[in-house]
């Protein structure tokens, strides 16, 4: 299964493409996708809708993961978050691909084992987990990477499951 992690942001948009066969992951890509701060909104916007449909379009995910939003006291830095969270759906809904969506607590528990664990940590369990040579960088991508790995975690265990 190919995964498609997304760490929304409009400046800054993670991505982390992984391939799960059985219980072992490969990293296909990684990256971030900015946006330059002097365009207007819709157009920031617009430049990552062609970006992440090109990964989709290179890559072929059959699901892409995003982490959940959490409020922020920021209201401005919220919006612009949910704004560039719609956008990942919107090709997610385009491409015909499964959209699932994990709290940070969640992310950090099935990459690391602990859910206070800190960026550090999660950086270096991802680099371990996909036996890349260095720590993701930038760290939108290395946190995308780390919600690709949570969705296989938690798609494999419900595989499991009897329904």
């Amino acid at each position: 299964m190919v995964i498609l992690g997304v760490d929304p942001g409009v400046a800054t948009m993670g991505y982390g493409i992984i391939e799960q066969v059985g219980n072992r992951y490969r990293a296909l890509a990684y990256g971030s996708l900015e946006t330059p701060k002097t365009l207007p909104a819709h157009q920031r916007l617009q430049m990552l809708y062609h970006s992440l449909r090109e990964l989709v379009a290179r890559y072929q995910p059959e699901v892409l993961a995003t982490e959940q939003l959490l409020f922020s006291t920021n209201r401005r830095t919220a919006f612009q978050v949910a704004r560039a969270a719609g956008i990942a759906l919107l090709v997610a809904a385009e491409a015909g691909l499964e959209w699932y969506e994990y709290t940070p607590l969640q992310v950090k528990q099935a990459v690391t084992g602990y859910g206070g664990a800190d960026k550090k940590q999660v950086q270096a369990m991802v680099q371990r987990l996909l036996h890349l040579e260095s720590s993701p960088k930038p760290d939108d991508a290395a946190d995308a990477l780390a919600i690709a790995i949570c969705h296989a975690h938690h798609a494999a265990l419900s595989a499991r499951i009897p329904r």
